[in-house]
């Protein structure tokens, strides 16, 4: 009788309540490149996240983040870009004038993006290449090396097309001819 009576009044005292605030079928803080998702799978297992403030007597130590507590979800897993088929709550619990806690929590399955797994066995990260344009104007040159004539000639034509100094012209036709 005595425990029963006990547990009737921590019950009474104790407030808490979970609020189911949103489902849903994909939500990321991330910026996605959507135009590679044919290339994203799911993880086979469900990840959660939360924000979490403190409730010291009655006085909060801040204020609970739901996109903390999607970032912590999604930083979980990596390579994870985005969460799919899931549920944000709002928990929040109290013993008044002692201590209590409100919190976000964020369930959902991660979505992969193989390409920033980090994973390097399931697939090799490519680092991107810098690639920069040429001007039309400015003539290739051959990756066999041509003779001493005709890269004179070619010495000309830049230099009569403006495109190489006088001084930038006699330093190479030098060097040209002391190769003979």
């Amino acid at each position: 009788m005595h425990k029963g009576l006990i547990f009737g009044l921590i019950g009474l005292i104790s407030v808490g309540c979970t609020t189911r605030l949103v489902d849903f079928t994909t939500i990321s803080t991330k910026n996605v490149d959507w135009s590679r998702a044919a290339t994203f799978s799911r993880a086979p297992v469900r990840v959660e996240g939360k924000d979490v403030v403190h409730i010291i007597v009655f006085i909060p130590t801040g204020i609970p983040n739901m996109k903390e507590a999607i970032d912590q979800a999604i930083e979980s897993k990596p390579g994870c870009v985005a969460l799919v088929d899931g549920v944000v709550y709002q928990k929040l619990w109290w013993i008044p004038y002692i201590y209590g806690q409100s919190s976000f929590v964020v369930e959902g399955t991660p979505l992969i993006d193989s390409g920033l797994s980090g994973n390097i066995m399931a697939k090799p990260i490519v680092a991107p290449v810098v690639v920069e344009q040429k001007p039309q104007s400015v003539p290739v040159v051959a990756a066999q090396k041509p003779d001493t004539s005709a890269q004179l000639q070619k010495l000309k034509e830049l230099k009569d097309a403006g495109l190489l100094t006088e001084q930038e012209y006699e330093t190479k036709r030098k060097e040209l001819v002391g190769q003979l």
